[in-house]
Protein backbone atom coordinates (compact mmCIF):
# COMPACT_ATOMS: atom_id res chain seq x y z
CA UNK A 1 0.00 0.00 0.00
CA UNK A 2 1.19 3.79 -0.80
CA UNK A 3 2.17 4.88 2.76
CA UNK A 4 0.64 8.16 1.26
CA UNK A 5 -2.55 6.42 1.38
CA UNK A 6 -2.38 5.16 4.91
CA UNK A 7 -5.09 7.35 7.81
CA UNK A 8 -3.14 9.54 9.42
CA UNK A 9 -2.61 8.33 13.32
CA UNK A 10 -3.80 10.12 16.26
CA UNK A 11 -2.96 13.35 17.34
CA UNK A 12 0.22 13.64 20.06
CA UNK A 13 -1.73 14.28 23.44
CA UNK A 14 -0.01 16.80 25.91
CA UNK A 15 -1.48 17.10 29.16
CA UNK A 16 -0.66 21.12 30.25
CA UNK A 17 0.28 20.31 33.97
CA UNK A 18 3.12 19.61 36.19
CA UNK A 19 0.60 18.19 39.30
CA UNK A 20 1.41 14.73 39.66
CA UNK A 21 -1.89 14.12 41.45
CA UNK A 22 -3.03 15.15 37.22
CA UNK A 23 -0.49 12.85 35.62
CA UNK A 24 -1.20 10.14 37.61
CA UNK A 25 -5.53 10.28 36.94
CA UNK A 26 -4.66 10.61 33.32
CA UNK A 27 -2.05 7.54 33.32
CA UNK A 28 -5.52 5.59 33.90
CA UNK A 29 -6.91 6.19 30.62
CA UNK A 30 -3.55 4.24 29.01
CA UNK A 31 -2.84 6.81 26.47
CA UNK A 32 0.62 7.62 25.62
CA UNK A 33 0.82 11.28 26.59
CA UNK A 34 3.65 13.83 27.25
CA UNK A 35 3.90 16.68 29.55
CA UNK A 36 4.21 20.41 29.43
CA UNK A 37 4.29 23.23 32.11
CA UNK A 38 2.02 26.26 31.08
CA UNK A 39 3.32 29.36 31.40
CA UNK A 40 0.26 31.38 33.24
CA UNK A 41 -0.35 34.16 35.30
CA UNK A 42 -3.08 32.61 38.12
CA UNK A 43 -3.40 35.70 39.45
CA UNK A 44 -7.16 36.55 40.13
CA UNK A 45 -8.44 39.19 38.56
CA UNK A 46 -10.09 41.65 40.82
CA UNK A 47 -14.10 40.09 41.90
CA UNK A 48 -13.65 37.10 39.58
CA UNK A 49 -15.91 34.74 40.82
CA UNK A 50 -14.00 31.15 42.00
CA UNK A 51 -15.81 29.55 38.90
CA UNK A 52 -15.09 31.69 36.44
CA UNK A 53 -11.34 31.79 37.86
CA UNK A 54 -11.34 27.97 36.88
CA UNK A 55 -12.53 28.18 33.48
CA UNK A 56 -10.53 31.20 32.51
CA UNK A 57 -7.06 29.28 34.02
CA UNK A 58 -8.06 25.78 32.71
CA UNK A 59 -8.45 27.46 29.17
CA UNK A 60 -5.66 29.35 29.43
CA UNK A 61 -3.53 26.72 30.15
CA UNK A 62 -4.53 24.79 27.63
CA UNK A 63 -3.87 27.57 24.97
CA UNK A 64 -0.45 28.70 26.03
CA UNK A 65 0.66 24.91 25.39
CA UNK A 66 -1.60 24.60 22.65
CA UNK A 67 0.47 27.46 21.01
CA UNK A 68 3.80 25.61 21.55
CA UNK A 69 2.50 22.43 19.65
CA UNK A 70 -0.14 23.51 17.59
CA UNK A 71 -0.61 19.52 16.04
CA UNK A 72 -1.17 18.53 19.67
CA UNK A 73 -4.09 17.79 21.72
CA UNK A 74 -3.40 19.96 24.52
CA UNK A 75 -5.56 19.25 28.11
CA UNK A 76 -5.51 22.00 30.43
CA UNK A 77 -6.94 22.26 33.63
CA UNK A 78 -7.50 23.85 37.27
CA UNK A 79 -9.15 23.70 40.68
CA UNK A 80 -10.50 26.60 42.68
CA UNK A 81 -11.98 25.68 46.12
CA UNK A 82 -14.83 28.03 46.61
CA UNK A 83 -15.90 28.98 50.51
CA UNK A 84 -19.08 31.58 50.45
CA UNK A 85 -17.92 33.15 47.29
CA UNK A 86 -14.15 33.62 48.12
CA UNK A 87 -11.34 31.68 45.79
CA UNK A 88 -9.17 29.34 48.07
CA UNK A 89 -5.69 28.96 45.92
CA UNK A 90 -2.80 26.49 47.51
CA UNK A 91 -1.47 27.71 51.05
CA UNK A 92 1.97 26.58 50.26
CA UNK A 93 3.03 27.21 53.63
CA UNK A 94 1.80 25.45 57.17
CA UNK A 95 1.03 28.69 58.36
CA UNK A 96 -1.59 29.35 55.54
CA UNK A 97 -2.53 25.61 55.38
CA UNK A 98 -3.77 26.35 59.49
CA UNK A 99 -5.86 29.61 58.15
CA UNK A 100 -7.80 28.04 55.49
CA UNK A 101 -8.94 24.40 57.45
CA UNK A 102 -9.97 26.99 60.14
CA UNK A 103 -12.06 29.03 58.09
CA UNK A 104 -13.57 25.70 56.45
CA UNK A 105 -14.22 23.75 59.68
CA UNK A 106 -18.08 22.89 59.68
CA UNK A 107 -18.39 25.14 56.64
CA UNK A 108 -19.73 23.53 52.84
CA UNK A 109 -16.72 24.37 50.46
CA UNK A 110 -17.53 24.04 47.03
CA UNK A 111 -14.37 22.67 44.57
CA UNK A 112 -14.56 24.16 41.27
CA UNK A 113 -12.19 21.80 38.33
CA UNK A 114 -12.28 22.76 35.11
CA UNK A 115 -10.84 21.15 31.99
CA UNK A 116 -10.24 22.55 28.46
CA UNK A 117 -8.93 20.74 25.77
CA UNK A 118 -7.71 22.46 22.73
CA UNK A 119 -5.68 21.64 19.45
CA UNK A 120 -4.74 24.70 17.25
CA UNK A 121 -4.70 22.53 14.03
CA UNK A 122 -7.90 21.25 14.45
CA UNK A 123 -9.42 24.64 15.74
CA UNK A 124 -10.63 22.66 18.19
CA UNK A 125 -11.65 24.39 21.90
CA UNK A 126 -13.39 22.48 24.46
CA UNK A 127 -14.31 23.19 27.92
CA UNK A 128 -16.23 22.10 30.93
CA UNK A 129 -16.53 22.20 34.51
CA UNK A 130 -17.42 20.11 37.76
CA UNK A 131 -18.44 21.12 41.00
CA UNK A 132 -17.80 19.13 43.71
CA UNK A 133 -19.74 19.90 47.57
CA UNK A 134 -18.19 19.30 50.19
CA UNK A 135 -18.75 19.50 53.85
CA UNK A 136 -16.12 19.80 56.46
CA UNK A 137 -16.48 18.60 60.07
CA UNK A 138 -16.13 20.77 62.64
CA UNK A 139 -11.90 20.88 63.17
CA UNK A 140 -10.21 21.93 66.11
CA UNK A 141 -6.98 23.13 66.41
CA UNK A 142 -5.26 19.59 67.78
CA UNK A 143 -6.82 18.00 64.20
CA UNK A 144 -5.79 20.30 61.97
CA UNK A 145 -2.33 20.38 63.25
CA UNK A 146 -2.50 16.72 63.00
CA UNK A 147 -3.44 16.69 59.95
CA UNK A 148 -1.17 18.83 58.06
CA UNK A 149 1.84 17.98 59.69
CA UNK A 150 0.97 13.98 58.36
CA UNK A 151 -0.02 14.80 54.97
CA UNK A 152 1.26 18.65 54.20
CA UNK A 153 -0.64 19.20 51.69
CA UNK A 154 0.55 22.49 50.48
CA UNK A 155 0.21 22.46 47.20
CA UNK A 156 -3.62 21.32 47.01
CA UNK A 157 -6.11 24.22 46.95
CA UNK A 158 -8.05 23.92 49.79
CA UNK A 159 -5.30 22.17 52.12
CA UNK A 160 -7.05 18.99 52.03
CA UNK A 161 -6.27 15.55 49.99
CA UNK A 162 -9.23 13.59 50.04
CA UNK A 163 -7.60 10.69 48.31
CA UNK A 164 -5.47 10.38 51.13
CA UNK A 165 -6.11 11.35 54.78
CA UNK A 166 -7.77 14.16 54.15
CA UNK A 167 -11.03 12.33 53.57
CA UNK A 168 -11.24 12.10 57.83
CA UNK A 169 -11.79 15.84 57.39
CA UNK A 170 -14.87 15.58 55.76
CA UNK A 171 -18.83 14.64 56.59
CA UNK A 172 -20.07 14.72 52.76
CA UNK A 173 -18.62 15.22 49.64
CA UNK A 174 -21.20 15.18 46.46
CA UNK A 175 -20.47 14.70 42.69
CA UNK A 176 -21.31 13.44 39.50
CA UNK A 177 -17.07 12.84 38.14
CA UNK A 178 -15.38 11.27 41.12
CA UNK A 179 -11.87 12.13 40.30
CA UNK A 180 -12.56 15.80 39.96
CA UNK A 181 -11.46 16.40 43.49
CA UNK A 182 -7.95 15.38 43.09
CA UNK A 183 -7.67 17.54 39.92
CA UNK A 184 -8.73 16.43 36.96
CA UNK A 185 -12.36 14.75 35.97
CA UNK A 186 -12.23 11.70 34.14
CA UNK A 187 -15.59 11.24 32.73
CA UNK A 188 -15.42 14.74 31.30
CA UNK A 189 -11.76 14.19 29.86
CA UNK A 190 -12.65 10.79 28.29
CA UNK A 191 -15.88 12.62 26.55
CA UNK A 192 -13.76 15.81 25.63
CA UNK A 193 -10.86 13.41 24.12
CA UNK A 194 -13.47 10.93 22.23
CA UNK A 195 -14.74 14.22 20.89
CA UNK A 196 -11.48 15.06 19.79
CA UNK A 197 -10.85 11.72 17.70
CA UNK A 198 -9.21 9.49 20.50
CA UNK A 199 -10.45 6.19 21.22
CA UNK A 200 -11.12 5.23 25.01
CA UNK A 201 -10.83 2.49 26.29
Amino acid sequence: MNPAALPPGPRPLILGSTSPYRRALLERLGLPFDIARPEVDETPLPGEAPQALAIRLALAKAQDVAARHPEAIVIGSDQVADLNGQSLGKPHTHERAVAQLRRMSGQTVVFHTAIAVVCQASHLVLQDLAAVRTRFRPLDAAEIERYLRAEQPYDCAGSAKSEGLGISLLDAIDNDDPTALIGLPLIRTCRMLRAAGLAIP
